[in-house]
């Protein structure tokens, strides 16, 4: 299961720029099922700049990838902070769709290990949510598959946690029914 955020202004459509989006609705998205989880209320955030009115043609969906991610030190003095209640909404999000994203805003999320995507204004956020669950059964989105493996990865020190794992207990060489436990270090 992962969490997916929509800046909307009816909680049915995906319609506002994520910086000036007044509410982002979440849901717990896994094959086959969908709930919502959580509506943020915002202020509203004036957009200024080139791309304030841009809007994509119907249909249109863009994904930013690496190429967006931020350079070492370039989020230290962020031009503005409209957007941090947003990030910090979000942060738990394995995506946020939106009208609009500005490139700042691109390149924050992606910092948190949370995907941007942009799409048409209008676009249905039940057909959205059911390309997300196709993509959790069938793997035909990289942005899923991504946040899938990250999920597997955050979760497998809980795992350990009940399986009575402790790092403080001595190594041994012993192993049971293809378990093994392996060093970490060589001290």
């Amino acid at each position: 299961m992962i969490k997916v955020a929509f800046a909307s202004r009816d909680d049915v459509h995906v319609d506002m720029h994520f910086g000036a989006t007044e509410r982002l609705v979440v849901y717990d998205v896994s094959p086959g099922y969908a709930e919502l989880v959580h509506i943020g209320q915002f202020q509203y955030a004036v957009m200024k700049g080139e791309n304030k009115d841009k809007a994509l043609e119907a249909g249109q969906i863009i994904v930013p990838g690496e190429e967006m991610a931020p350079q070492p030190g370039e989020l230290d003095h962020p031009p503005e902070d409209k957007v941090l209640a947003k990030l910090d909404f979000v942060k738990d999000c394995a995506a946020v769709y939106a009208a609009s994203i500005g490139n700042s805003s691109i390149k924050r999320l992606m910092a948190l290990g949370v995907q941007p995507v942009i799409v048409d204004t209008g676009h249905d956020i039940v057909d959205l949510l059911n390309e997300v669950s196709f993509a959790l059964a069938q793997g035909s989105l990289s942005w899923v598959d991504r946040a899938r493996a990250r999920q597997r990865d955050a979760d497998r020190f809980d795992r350990m946690a009940e399986e009575g794992w402790n790092e403080e207990e001595e190594v041994t060489t012993t192993a049971t029914a293809g378990r093994h436990r392996l060093i970490t270090s060589i001290d």
